[in-house]
């Protein structure tokens, strides 16, 4: 699931319709149709290339300070099993 949300789509070249809309948006002002946009892009991404996986909650957590953001996500798998993830959009992630 990071691996989907933090490639950018069109990085990879056999498959361009690869990753997320995500880093196109982590350097706009945050305000809430930020917000929104965010959790729509990380929604679309997992759905269509995780689709063993069904999101419950997309929770966003931004720093004033440094711009980062921290994606908390939860849900569960096809077969029942509960499933959280936190992706952070920073600097420390070490792809940004």
């Amino acid at each position: 699931m990071r691996d989907i949300l933090l490639t950018p789509q069109g990085s990879r070249i056999a498959r361009r319709e690869y990753g997320s809309l995500l880093s196109a948006l982590i350097d706009q002002p945050q305000n809430p149709a930020l917000r929104l946009q965010i959790m729509a892009a990380v929604y679309v991404a997992l759905q269509h290339w995780e689709p063993r996986l069904q999101l419950d909650t997309i929770t966003i957590n931004s720093s004033s300070m440094d711009g980062s953001m921290v994606i908390e996500l939860a849900g569960q798998r096809n077969d029942g099993v509960p499933v959280s993830l936190s992706v952070s959009t920073g600097a420390s992630n070490g792809r940004y």
